[in-house]
């Protein structure tokens, strides 16, 4: 059985993936490296190839995947059916829970503005800032990110409202949890709203002019995991005019953003390019090895695979 390896592994990771390929036959190749050829006839990949590619891999009975998200290979045509799709949640809640409160913390505390007095050589006072304590936070997507992040606000003092698409038991560090159906009522409560929600059709566009409307003024938001859950026009109007106090975009609709886009210079609007989680915070590359050399495990002695995506909606089941 042959099965590709697409994507950055240290010596310590390749040994990881052996002890548990048994009598498989692994091949290294990094991910923008990848031919055709190097996957016409593997069984299954670990790593994110690029789609265009895979209509060449007639023998591909599994897609282990180094990321969280999902979305690009759950369209239509893109893997043939019966192929197992797999993804790594569970290894970036650490590196995107401390990049967003990172971003936060530097809105609330006027971080951003002091560092541009700094270039400039201004000595000024910014005025008031406000703080995580006694604030409400509503998370859009309640799974391994969106945990790892309410945990760390409501360390700090926070009431954490948890949002996902159907009913469940409330997980730990969150205090009240809602559905998609309870979005509109949550979000006139919250003073902080933080979206990681993935690209799914029911997803998209979902924060537009309406909804940036019933959120209350002066409050944060910050969008972690699909850039088009924001219509991105509309996120630039509500900026401009100054109804929310800061916007962090770590992804962003157009991605990535041309250099001439309005919106890095939108007021109060901060982005960084789609980095908080890839693998570099090194744990997180550690956690992804972990993950896939299980599912390789599994897969090779016909067990069931954790993180099994549902290609018809994207989430994990």
């Amino acid at each position: 059985m042959k099965i590709l390896i697409a994507m950055g592994v240290n010596d310590h990771h390749k040994e990881q993936l052996q002890r548990n390929a048994a009598n498989a036959e692994l091949h290294f190749v990094p991910a923008d490296k990848v031919r055709e050829e190097d996957i016409a006839n593997v069984d299954a990949i670990i790593g994110n190839v690029p789609t265009e590619l895979l209509p060449a891999a007639k023998k591909l009975r599994w897609l282990q995947l180094n990321t969280a998200g999902a979305d690009i290979y759950c369209k239509e045509g893109v893997l043939k059916d019966g192929v197992l799709l797999t993804n790594a949640t569970g290894a970036y809640g650490l590196a995107l829970s401390e990049h967003l409160l990172a971003q936060l913390l530097a809105m609330m505390k006027k971080l951003y503005p002091y560092y541009d007095n700094q270039k400039k050589g201004i000595w000024r006072d910014e005025g008031r800032v406000t703080s995580i304590e006694d604030a409400t936070v509503l998370i859009l997507g309640a799974g391994d990110i969106g945990r790892a992040f309410a945990r760390r606000v409501k360390a700090l003092g926070a009431y954490v409202i948890g949002v996902r698409r159907r009913e469940g038991a409330k997980p730990v560090g969150i205090d009240e949890m809602g559905t998609m159906d309870d979005l509109n009522s949550l979000l006139a409560r919250a003073d902080i709203v933080v979206s990681v929600l993935p690209g799914t059709a029911a997803t998209k566009g979902i924060f537009d002019r309406k909804r940036f409307a019933m959120m209350k003024k002066g409050a944060y938001f910050l969008n972690i995991g699909r850039g088009n859950a924001v219509v991105t026009e509309d996120l630039i109007e509500t900026m401009t005019e100054g109804r929310l106090a800061g916007a962090a975009l770590d992804v962003t609709d157009p991605e990535p953003l041309p250099a001439d886009h309005a919106l890095w210079h939108t007021p109060n609007v901060y982005i960084t390019p789609h980095i908080s989680g890839d693998d570099h915070l090194s744990a997180t590359q550690d956690k992804i090895v972990q993950i896939a050399a299980r599912n390789l495990a599994a897969f090779l002695q016909g067990m069931p695979l954790e993180n099994l995506v549902d290609r018809t909606t994207g989430y994990k089941d």
